[in-house]
Formats: structure tokens, C-alpha cells, sequence
């Protein structure tokens, strides 16, 4: 029972981390109908920030936890900056370009990959703990500071749901992913709702990096794990649709935690594509996707 426990404590950390980084890509696809390949790129650079500014702030004498919070608030800047940048520069003129935005992301993606190498250096970080301590729960382990990042990070994730149904600039949004036209033709300013649906999908992936940060080994090729692993997540539940990143992200992540304590790590991955394909032969839209 505790094994069983154990391995699904497991996958919520795990997923919590997944849902936020998938529920940008899906947003992002769903407002401009473009695939953005360089979305693992800002949660890269979230976390980069943090592993650099981190150190810095603590041996001035900032508390680690204050230290933390200031690191986190300036990669969340650094990465709205970019994705403003790169929004204004590149994708403003290729939405609802399959073609050109998949050209571009990938082009962007290889471009910062090396920046980040350059301004960061190839190595490793490692950061130190924030938080002591283990509870247990129903003879399940989880690190207090693990629970806490995967609280914030689930408290996240119904936050965006909530507001992507309940106010009124996810209504527009939600409009705008269903007939951009019709939408423009109510009024709704759809280059503004465009930027902002691109906005929130980049603040969430850099709020995905900013808490994996103090648990993960961080380099600058971290985000391209997790850019294959988001996709598949948002492949499975149906690109632009959230409940269905949502199911993805906790169904990959379920597969990870099982498949590597019962089998091998790569068995797993293997596993992961298996279902995509058999998603895509069934249903070709995903589990929660519909056709346009």
C-alpha cells in the first residue's frame, strides 16, 4: 500500500510541475494557433536566473527564503521580457502560420539554447535546500519543501483554470481560441488578446521552471525535457484544450513515476509515445480536443 502511495505522491509532484509548463503551450496554440518549439526555452531561463541571482542575494545577506522570492521575481521579469521581445519581433507576424511559427520556434529554441551557454556556461547548478524536513502520508515520504512547490504550483494551475473560465480576459480568450474571426468581429481587439494569451502561456512556463529550480539540477538544455514531455502531454489531452493538458500532464506523469519504479526510465519514455500513437489512431484531435 505504502509502495502504491508512494509512486502516486510521486506523480503529482511530478505532474503539478507538467501541468503548468502544458497548460502554456496549450494556451498559446489556442489563441494564435502556432506551436511554439522555444516555449522550453523560458523555463530555462526562469530557472537559470534563479540559479545565478540565488547565490548572489544570499552571500550579500539576504535570508535564503527572501533570496528565493526576490530571484523568483526577477526571472519571472526576465522571462515576460523576453517572451514580449520575441512576441513583438517573431511571432506577431507568423500567427496562425503553422508553418512559419514551427520554423521560427525551432529557430529561436537552437538560438537561445546558446546564448544561455554563453551567458550562463555549460555547467551545472545545483541550489541549496529552502525547506527541511519530510512528511509522511499514509506511509508515503514527500520533503516539506517538495509539498510546498507542488501546493504552489497546483494552486497555480486552478487559478489559470478558474480565470480562463470565470473572467472576463479568459472569456476573450476563450473566444478568440474558438473563432478569432467572429471575435473580431464583435469588437474584441484580437492582437492585444493575442499578446496576452502568449504573455500568460510564458509566465507559466517560467513559473514552471521557478519552482523545479530548488529540487532539479539546473543547465541551460533543462527546458527541452520538458518541452518534449509538455508536448506529448498536450498531444494526449488535445492541443487548446485545458482540461486536456491537465489529463495529459497527470498521465504522463503518472506513466513516469510507475514505469520507472516497476520497469526502466527509458521503458517509460518509450511507453509515453506508444500512447500518443494510440490516442492519434482513436482519436486524432486528442482526448479533449475537437476538430477546427
Amino acid at each position: 500500500m505504502g509502495v502504491y502511495v508512494q509512486l502516486l505522491v510521486n506523480a503529482l509532484q511530478i505532474g503539478a510541475v507538467y501541468v503548468l509548463f502544458s497548460l502554456g503551450l496549450t494556451l498559446i496554440f489556442g489563441v494564435m494557433r502556432i506551436v511554439n518549439f522555444a516555449h522550453g526555452e523560458f523555463f530555462s531561463l526562469a530557472a537559470l536566473v534563479i540559479a545565478v541571482s540565488l547565490p548572489w542575494l544570499v552571500a550579500h545577506g539576504s535570508p535564503l527564503a527572501l533570496a528565493f522570492g526576490l530571484a523568483c521575481v526577477a526571472a519571472l521579469a526576465v522571462v515576460l521580457g523576453l517572451g514580449k521581445l520575441l512576441y513583438e519581433f517573431g511571432f506577431k507576424r507568423f500567427q496562425r502560420d503553422m508553418t512559419g511559427s514551427f520554423v521560427l520556434s525551432i529557430g529561436l529554441a537552437l538560438l537561445l539554447q546558446g546564448l544561455y551557454i554563453e551567458i550562463f556556461s555549460p555547467a551545472s547548478r545545483k541550489l541549496p535546500t529552502l525547506i527541511d524536513g519530510t512528511v509522511r502520508l499514509f506511509g508515503a515520504g514527500i520533503t516539506q519543501q517538495r509539498l510546498l512547490l507542488c501546493g504552489v504550483a497546483l494552486a497555480v494551475a486552478v487559478g489559470m483554470t478558474w480565470a480562463i473560465s470565470a473572467t472576463r480576459l479568459g472569456l476573450a480568450l476563450r473566444a478568440v481560441a474558438e473563432d478569432h474571426e467572429a471575435a473580431m468581429l464583435q469588437g474584441m481587439p484580437y492582437r492585444r488578446i493575442a499578446l496576452a494569451g502568449f504573455l500568460i502561456g510564458t509566465l507559466l512556463a517560467a513559473v514552471a521552471g521557478a519552482l523545479l529550480a530548488p529540487v532539479a539540477v539546473i543547465s541551460p538544455s533543462i527546458g527541452s525535457d520538458y518541452l518534449v514531455k509538455g508536448f506529448i502531454a498536450v498531444v494526449i489531452g488535445g492541443l487548446g484544450s485545458i482540461p486536456g493538458a491537465i489529463i495529459g500532464s497527470l498521465l504522463i506523469a503518472t506513466i513516469e513515476s510507475v514505469g520507472g519504479y516497476y520497469f526502466d526510465p527509458s521503458l517509460a519514455t518509450i511507453a509515453m509515445f506508444v500512447i500518443v500513437m494510440a490516442v492519434l489512431l482513436v482519436r486524432p484531435t486528442g482526448l479533449m480536443g475537437h476538430a477546427t
